[in-house]
Formats: structure tokens, sequence, C-alpha cells
């Protein structure tokens, strides 16, 4: 049974910084694509950024130059660098991961807030 463990939100001032962990555990197959993902108002799940096995990266246009994804790939662990908080990053931050078949599990979330 594949887990998703999630950590490292808080409540951060704007200007600040956070990083999340998400930890995968238990998939049958390897993990391509480790992602953040941030609930929208409409009830959405909006890309933040995403990182494949090989290393390549992508992001939202709203936290480029201000997020860095990176990977431990023997551990499938994957971090997410928040940098320069602004107010609109706060949410609820949840991570998804994709495996080699294309099966698609998702964390509990973590909650983001950046507030003076």
């Amino acid at each position: 049974q594949v887990q998703i463990a999630e950590s490292g939100g808080g409540l951060v001032q704007p200007g600040g910084s956070l990083r999340l962990s998400c930890t995968a555990s238990g998939s049958q197959y390897s993990i391509y694509t480790m992602g953040w993902y941030r609930r929208t108002p409409g009830n959405q799940r909006a890309l933040i950024a995403s990182i494949t096995s090989l290393g390549i990266t992508d992001y939202a246009e709203s936290v480029k130059g201000r997020f860095t994804i990176s990977r431990e790939k023997d551990r499938d662990t994957a971090y997410l660098e928040m940098a320069s908080l602004l107010p609109t990053d706060t949410g609820e931050y949840y991570c998804k991961i994709r495996d080699a078949w294309r099966n698609e599990f998702w964390g509990q979330g973590t909650q983001v807030t950046v507030s003076s």
C-alpha cells in the first residue's frame, strides 16, 4: 500500500520561507513524478511544482523564481523550498506521486499560511 508522508507546513510572515517534505513508501513500481499541488477556491488542485525521476521540473508561473523543488531519488523524497512567500501562497498543499504505470497517489495535505 502506497503511503505519502507530508510535513513542513505552518504559519509564516510575508517574505518568509518554508520547506515542505514529501516521502513516498510502499510503491510497487518506480516513482516517475513527484509534485506539489495547492487547493484552489474552486476546490481543484492546481500544480505548484513537479519533478521527474530525470530531474525535469515544472512550476506554476506564480511561483517561478521563488519556489524550488528537489528530489532525493533513492529515498523517493521531494522537497519544496518556498521563499519570498506571499499571502496569496496561503492554502492546503498536497503531494502527489505518479508511478511508472501512471498510477497516482495523493497525500493528506499540509496547511501553509502566510500572514502577518
